[in-house]
């Protein structure tokens, strides 16, 4: 009988949870009429609410009598919780991803973490990040090519070249370590149209884009210390 109780009771208080984001959902809804609302979830801090709107988390009371946009930090745990809210928001499905066997794969120290890579080789940002890669260690990198012709022309002949070469990995390096072009003709088979159909589907418009192994995605350049903190806050 009190198991039952407390499930009605349980019932009863995720009803009026509910009740209440859809009442802030539509109230934001009025007030931005033009905006992609995605999801609006009542938060343990404070009574506030966390609507997730153009990409972006905000923050507002039940009355939606204010706006926030700014880092929500647990004072407790100092736990970023609009980062990681964010991070899942926006992890993609590991399944969706292009097959590994397409990717260069690196493996530094024991390998037991794992990041995944959209790179193009004629993206500054691209080449600025190999940099922060070499400080890392204990990880598995898997690297997909994925020129953005209209960008950066001639980087898909690039990418196909290195690809091509006897050794992919040291090709890549050469490149965007040292500005060494590969000597290997692009007339192999490449996944490069693939991958870039994938990724495309994906929306995945930036490079580097850096995928943990939780599907979270990272666009642009990112520190070797902010990759380690973010991997050791990944699940593995």
């Amino acid at each position: 009988m009190l198991r039952a109780v407390v499930w009605a009771m349980l019932l009863m208080v995720a009803g009026l949870a509910a009740a209440d984001e859809a009442g802030v959902k539509k109230l934001m809804a009025a007030k931005f009429p033009q905006a992609k609302i995605e999801s609006v979830l009542k938060t343990t801090y404070g009574g506030l609410y966390e609507v997730y709107m153009d990409g972006r988390l905000h923050y507002t009371d039940e009355k939606m009598s204010f706006i926030l946009i700014g880092e929500l930090i647990d004072t407790k745990t100092s736990l970023n919780v609009t980062e990681q809210r964010f991070r899942k928001l926006t992890a993609l499905d590991l399944k969706e991803l292009p097959s590994l066997e397409m990717a260069i794969k690196r493996v530094k120290g024991d390998g037991s973490r794992q990041l995944i890579v959209f790179s193009d080789p004629m993206c500054p940002y691209c080449r600025r990040i190999e940099q922060e890669f070499a400080k890392l260690n204990n990880v598995t990198i898997y690297l997909f090519p994925y020129p953005i012709e209209k960008r950066f022309p001639g980087t898909t002949e690039l990418s196909k070249a290195i690809w091509c070469a006897p050794d992919r990995g040291k090709a890549w390096d050469a490149w965007m370590q040292k500005g060494t072009r590969p000597t290997a003709k692009g007339s192999c088979v490449t996944p490069i149209e693939d991958i870039d159909k994938i990724g495309s589907k994906l929306g995945i418009s930036i490079t580097p884009t850096v995928i943990f192994a939780d599907g979270a995605p990272m666009n642009g350049m990112v520190t070797a210390a902010n990759l380690e903190r973010l991997m050791n806050q990944t699940p593995r």
